[in-house]
């Protein structure tokens, strides 16, 4: 298996690029991408549509300037809808990734609505679709050489932890598990890394200020209003438990990317495109918050194991005395051999055992250095 630290990549998120409208301030690629570089990363997600070039070969030829290769492509679809067709969006997708050298693709169930404040609750009608549609879709990739996955996420159709539970038992589609998004829509990503490692195939780091998820979760602040006021936090900062689900995917064999990311919304602070950071809630730039969190992950992926405990050796049985008592194991050599020659033996205590030089090895010396020494002579036990 690969080491951690070389399946570690970023992902334009963390510089507050999105796919919604009005989200923020855009950076543009060139800003993003040599900042990447320039905190040490070699590889990255591609970003949401029209970030990078639209003509497969120019985004490959983008990504190969800043020595950065590309793993995977986000792509919100609508698929709970049988008037619409997701596969040529996805099939658009699919080539760009290829064109790269990339081989995940990262679909979210889209509502139809820009934005993730609002969702409709599905039907068993829509569901079926949706399903459908997932396998659909996983099937086509899988014939170009790209593996699909489902990315549970805020504000779409697939969220909290039952509608992910109802995608992992109703499709074959893998899993892209996000651990920020799965729990401020209420599930357990903790729950989902140690059932279901077979099905993860992708995976974003995130962490996230359980304060703010529950105000998100019970309606008293937009999700968008949330990022911006710092709800996703440097990882290692929040409430998400990711060590316990970094070791335990580790520990299953998990051989995919872990791509680190910390959702923004960029202020208005200096001109379009000038290649000013400015966050609109105070946190870490994202040079320190990749360095601090890729030590961070790497630190979680190599924690020692505790040592299995060595099994005890088992003694052997003691040969029992002719007089009924137990087998002397504690007396002198020659009195263990003449109880195995039938002779009765009396049993010596310690201190005058280690007097009269019955103990194992050389008998106690009294020598001081400078003087002679005569070596007592021992004499043996009397039957």
């Amino acid at each position: 298996m690969t080491a951690v630290a070389a399946r570690v990549a970023g992902a334009p998120i963390s510089w507050g690029v999105c796919e919604v409208p009005g989200w923020g301030r855009q950076l543009d690629p060139a800003t993003v991408l040599e900042q990447m570089r320039e905190v040490g990363l070699t590889a990255t997600e591609l970003g949401p549509t029209g970030f990078l070039p639209d003509a497969p070969s120019d985004k490959a030829a983008t990504l190969a300037t800043y020595g950065l290769a590309a793993v995977a492509q986000f792509a919100p679809v609508v698929l709970h809808d049988p008037a619409v067709d997701p596969v040529p969006q996805v099939e658009k997708v699919i080539d760009g990734l290829i064109a790269c050298g990339a081989t995940t693709l990262v679909l979210a169930a889209a509502t139809g609505v820009d934005g993730y404040e609002l969702r409709p609750t599905l039907d068993d009608a829509g569901w079926a679709t949706l399903l459908g549609n997932l396998d659909r879709l996983a099937d086509r990739a899988a014939e170009r050489g790209v593996v699909a996955t489902l990315h549970p996420h805020v504000g779409t159709l697939v969220e909290s932890g039952d509608d992910t539970d109802r995608v992992l038992a109703g499709s074959r589609i893998g899993l892209t598990l996000d651990t920020g998004h799965l729990l401020i829509g209420g599930g357990d990503p903790v729950r989902v890394a140690v059932e279901h490692p077979d099905r993860i195939t992708h995976v974003h780091l995130k962490d996230v200020s359980l304060a703010l998820a529950r105000r998100v979760q019970a309606g008293e602040l937009g999700y968008r209003d949330a990022v911006e006021q710092g709800l996703y936090v440097p990882l290692g900062d929040g409430d998400v438990d990711l060590a316990a689900i970094v070791k335990s995917l580790q520990a299953q064999g998990y051989s995919g990317w872990y791509v680190l990311e910390q959702d923004r919304v960029l202020g208005a602070a200096g001109a379009e495109g000038s290649g000013e950071w400015a966050p609109a809630a105070p946190t870490r730039s994202p040079a320190r918050t990749y360095g601090a969190a890729w030590r961070t992950c790497c630190r979680w992926s190599t924690a020692r194991r505790p040592a299995p405990a060595r099994p005890r050796r088992e003694r052997g049985p003691v040969r029992p005395r002719r007089d009924g008592a137990h087998g002397g194991r504690h007396l002198p050599a020659a009195a263990r051999r003449a109880a195995g020659a039938g002779a009765h033996v009396r049993e010596v205590p310690r201190r005058e055992r280690d007097q009269r030089g019955g103990r194992r090895g050389p008998a106690r010396s009294s020598r001081r250095p400078g003087h002679a020494h005569r070596r007592r002579r021992v004499r043996p036990l009397r039957a």
